[in-house]
């Protein structure tokens, strides 16, 4: 059997597309990537907040083989990009999106009563009623910090989900990771009360503002 490339169609509704901003491009996530990837996240501080530990090429290229396999739940899409600098053409990151359509609540009990969504889970609680529900996540490499690239690239993945129905946003943001949870106001989400994993949930709803945007 072939192994799985960049080229691959999802399974799932929303497939990624090229995301042009201002100062990047996001480009949808390809197995090919996994050998700049994993000196983008090589350094070992990157993980505090977001856990494990950096991966091999090797390791990348398997996780990003999976990814872009795409999610065996026709409800469920896995949207990933990497960030290039428009600048000089490095990678300097990633975002990813979660995409659950709408649906009747299901209970898994793998999960005490979880969905399972990606890499994470929205409990049944979580507004989907309305339209798609988009769990965000974004890590920029050690050397780009501070130059709001993370901010940048979050903004037009959100502006991008948001002009094709996405209508509610979720993120889950360690309570001490202060540049993350930047990013995620940026974007219209606020903090609950609710936590998982030592992470508090953020949301909030895609407005016309955001949907321009991107």
């Amino acid at each position: 059997m072939d192994e799985p490339t960049g080229a691959m169609t999802p399974m799932s509704g929303f497939t990624p597309e090229p995301i042009p901003t201002a100062r990047l491009n996001l480009l949808p996530l390809s197995v090919e990537h996994a050998q700049e990837m994993a000196a983008v996240l090589a350094d070992p501080a990157l993980h505090t907040f977001i856990g494990g530990e950096p991966a091999t090429p090797a390791e990348l290229r398997a996780r990003y083989e999976r990814l872009v396999a795409g999610s065996p739940d026709p409800a469920e899409s896995w949207c990933n990009w990497v960030i290039r600098l428009r600048d000089g053409g490095r990678l300097a990151g990633f975002v990813q999106a979660t995409v659950t359509e709408p649906h009747e609540p299901v209970t898994n009990a793998a999960t005490a009563g979880a969905r399972a969504v990606g890499h994470r889970h929205l409990d049944e609680a979580t507004p989907g009623a309305a339209g798609p529900v988009a769990e965000i996540a974004w890590v920029v490499g050690t050397p780009w910090q501070g130059r709001g690239i993370a901010t940048e690239a979050a903004r037009g993945m959100v502006g991008w989900l948001g002009r094709r129905g996405v209508r509610t946003l979720v993120a889950h943001i360690h309570p001490d990771h202060r540049a993350s949870a930047a990013v995620a106001a940026a974007c219209g989400l606020a903090p609950t009360d609710v936590w998982q994993d030592g992470e508090v949930r953020w949301t909030g709803p895609l407005d016309h503002r955001e949907r321009r945007e991107g």
